[in-house]
């Protein structure tokens, strides 16, 4: 089974007069091998550091999941020399883009598109030893002091000051829903779904 561990929490706050500061969720998946990163944010030095707490360095990534191309998200996408870079729809190798099949390459880790909040957002799932865990991105987000509601209608109406399109957010927050046991959202705790019982959800996948 693969492994998930959160390497920075993401945040999204205000600081006294007009600035905001914001940090992306940074997720390490490790599976069948391979390391990889999700959303590797933009707190350099912070990232160098959790990753040497996990014996790692830039060049042992194999792959980096950019779950859409916002600037917090993706900052920091280019400090893996060795990654190969995917996002919704495209695998990036060096200067060659093409499309890619839906997973991380030589594993089951599925791709899929929750757009919304982005007009391009995926989410990765990740079956782990406690359940099928999303990595949601910005599907859902808190910003520093907001209450996580998790009961369902809360899930679904969390306000999104940056969607793009509420009717596919709303469609690609009830599919996360459908499937996943925990998700992690782009800012703010790891949470698990409080929609069905486990069972249900692992026949969906």
């Amino acid at each position: 089974m693969a492994k998930v561990k959160v390497l920075i929490e993401g945040y999204d706050k205000k600081s006294p007069g007009c600035a905001w500061h914001a940090a992306p969720t940074v997720i390490l998946v490790q599976d069948k091998g391979f390391n990889i990163i999700v959303d590797p944010g933009n707190k350099r030095e912070l990232l160098l550091t959790k990753l040497k707490k996990e014996n790692l360095k830039p060049e042992d990534i194999d792959y980096v999941l950019v779950t859409h191309w916002h600037v917090d998200h993706s900052l920091l996408v280019g400090i893996f020399p060795k990654a190969k870079i995917l996002d919704n729809e495209l695998i990036y190798i060096g200067d060659i883009a093409k499309k890619h099949k839906g997973v991380i390459p030589e594993t089951k880790l599925k791709i899929v598109s929750t757009s919304g909040h982005d007009l391009a957002d995926c989410s990765l799932l990740v079956p782990t030893d406690r359940g099928l865990i999303a990595i949601a991105g910005d599907l859902f987000w808190w910003s520093t002091g907001q209450k996580q509601k998790l009961d369902k209608s809360s899930l679904l109406k969390l306000e999104d000051r940056y969607v793009k399109n509420k009717k596919a957010l709303l469609k690609s927050r009830k599919k996360i829903l459908e499937i996943a046991d925990w998700i992690i959202p782009g800012h703010g705790k790891m949470f698990k779904n409080p929609k069905r019982p486990l069972k249900e959800r692992m026949q969906k996948v």
